[in-house]
């Protein structure tokens, strides 16, 4: 299966981006914005995203538009026979699910066809990593791990209560940060201004008794202080007026150019309730520290890769405790190993290529998953995924955009497609 448009609809406005059929590249896009498009990539297909429209080619040459429309039923349309097919991709609650289709839910589609960076180095130092997680103290270990997936659950729980997802609760997350942070900051500006202001005035009044008491010399001095006092307050004032008329001057462009503005608009949108905002905020919350005490123990390691290869860590760390283990060293080797990379992707590529009966393709999605690595090794990788796609879609979605300026020879060719923030069409209806 390959993608080739998503229309993701948001109140009036619509985000389109076309893939290429064989290497899609888009630079420069941040965190929230990689794991919201992720989000609507893998939501388009599965049965709970409202709002995500796809077109998408079939790894046996069908070609399926799939509708979601708001307050609509979601359709499915066989593009060359123009018919509609719903009834074949409709699961068990009468939901289209595209995923379920093909035998995988939402989530473990969404971990299969996603390569971090942290993924890719740890599949390719695979002996290193199990190694150093086997060295651990295992009950320390598995209890934050049963912790951190745990806490992920418990967000996914409150992210569906929603409407949403489990990575619209960062975005929601910004979205009140960036709220608060601007009420504070008026606050600030408006009691700066008032004492400003209240002073200055009161110096003014004074200055008529004081020139009848105290002489011109004190007064005229007093009068400079209220001017300066004044000038303050009216600067502060205009300050304030320019950063807000720059700020919705930036929140326009963001909403009608970048995804990231677009992402936070859609969210916005998605959870109105208040109180529901709340609970998926602290619910986050309580998932980073979760996180955040995997991390200070596993270090970049995602505890479902850890999960996925207990096994072999258990079995490593019985033998160390047993002194079976000759070798202790822990530390991952970083030399630039292409090898290593290459198998790496290749076995993800395999990962994805598998589903359901017929074995159906699902696209690999890299998330950043180059950085880190030197210069001449991405070139190397990207020689690499570019043979690669010749028969599976990738996806590389990078916050680097040097890799662009690498590639734009290739996009010229035909081979692959670069998408700038400055392509991406968007539309007001």
């Amino acid at each position: 299966m390959r993608f080739e448009r998503l229309v993701i609809d948001a109140d009036e406005t619509a985000f389109a981006l076309d893939f290429h059929p064989k290497l899609t590249i888009i630079p420069g896009v941040g965190q929230v914005e990689r794991e919201g498009l992720i989000n609507e990539l893998v939501g388009s297909l599965g049965s709970g995203r409202t709002g995500v429209h796809a077109e998408v080619t079939a790894d046996n040459g069908g070609h399926f538009a799939i509708f979601r429309p708001r307050g609509a039923r979601a359709r499915v349309v066989d593009v060359d026979a123009a018919a509609d097919v719903s009834s074949n991709f409709t699961d068990d609650e009468g939901h289209i699910d595209l995923l379920a289709a093909v035998g995988i839910s939402a989530r473990d589609a969404k971990r299969a066809i996603r390569l971090t960076s942290r993924d890719l180095d740890a599949a390719a130092h695979h002996t290193q990593v199990i190694r150093r997680l086997a060295t651990l103290d295992p009950e320390t270990l598995w209890e934050a791990a049963d912790a951190a997936r745990e806490s992920e659950r418990s967000l996914e729980h409150a992210a569906t209560s929603s409407g949403s997802s489990p990575e619209d609760a960062t975005v929601v997350s910004r979205i009140e940060e960036r709220h608060e942070r601007f009420e504070a900051a008026q606050r600030t500006a408006e009691e700066s201004r008032r004492v400003s202001f209240i002073a200055g005035l009161i110096t003014a009044l004074a200055l008529i008794p004081i020139a009848i008491f105290l002489g011109p010399q004190l007064t005229l001095l007093l009068a400079i202080i209220a001017a300066l006092m004044l000038t303050v307050s009216l600067f502060r004032n205009y300050r304030v007026l320019r950063a807000h008329k720059a700020e919705m001057a930036a929140l326009a462009e963001a909403g009608a150019q970048s995804y990231l503005g677009f992402h936070m608009q859609r969210v916005d949108g998605l959870i109105g309730s208040g109180r529901t905002r709340q609970q998926l905020i602290e619910t986050k919350a309580r998932h980073d520290e979760a996180l955040a005490r995997w991390a200070e123990l596993a270090g970049d390691i995602g505890f479902d890769w850890a999960f996925e290869h207990r096994d072999e860590i258990e079995a490593l760390a019985s033998d160390i405790a047993g002194g079976n283990d000759s070798v202790m060293s822990t530390e991952i080797d970083d030399t630039d190993d292409t090898d290593d990379y290459a198998r790496a992707i290749m076995q993800r590529v395999d990962d994805v290529s598998r589903f359901g009966p017929d074995g159906e393709r699902l696209p690999l999605i890299l998330d950043d998953a180059l950085s880190g690595l030197t210069a001449e090794l991405k070139a190397q990788i990207i020689e690499i995924l570019v043979q690669v796609s010749d028969e599976h879609q990738i996806v590389l979605l990078t916050e680097e955009h040097d890799i662009a300026s690498w590639t734009r020879n290739g996009a010229t060719t035909g081979a692959m497609s670069i998408i700038e923030p400055s392509t991406v069409q968007t539309a007001s209806g």
